[in-house]
């Protein structure tokens, strides 16, 4: 059911102004920055001394660098995305508005896995910690 209703919230997105797609990639950016924040935020939890020492807490440790790298890609490519929409706002030849949605569908896709995998992250974080 929520595969459906996803889809429909997507197909609509881009079927919408190029603005409004802008922006979704803005708020992207935004939350990519405050899960970086977030990252720190773990790291200095699980480097308190009785974290480090259990092998979990290594692994999570390990998971929360990753993730801090993944999201330095993913950023990476919502601002090249958001280079592309400048390129195609200013005319530039051989690029079509198809290019921009395409690329905006295969990013939201990618922030809706990243989210789903952030939250679990989480999860086994806080989980962890709570039981020490």
């Amino acid at each position: 059911m929520n595969k459906k209703t996803s889809n429909q919230k997507t197909d609509f997105l881009l079927g919408v102004g190029l603005d409004i797609l802008h922006r979704e990639s803005m708020e992207w950016l935004d939350t990519i920055y405050f899960w970086k924040d977030e990252t720190k935020f773990f790291a200095d939890l699980l480097q308190k001394k009785e974290v480090r020492e259990l092998e979990y807490g290594k692994m999570l440790s390990y998971l929360d660098k990753i993730h801090e790298n993944l999201f330095d890609y993913l950023a990476d490519d919502i601002i090249s995305h958001e280079k592309l929409l400048a390129r195609l706002e200013k005319g530039e030849k051989g690029l079509a508005d198809a290019d921009y949605r395409d690329r905006h569908k295969e990013l939201k896709k990618c922030m809706d896995i990243f989210t789903s995998d952030f939250r679990e992250l989480k999860k086994m974080v806080f989980g962890y910690v709570k039981r020490l």
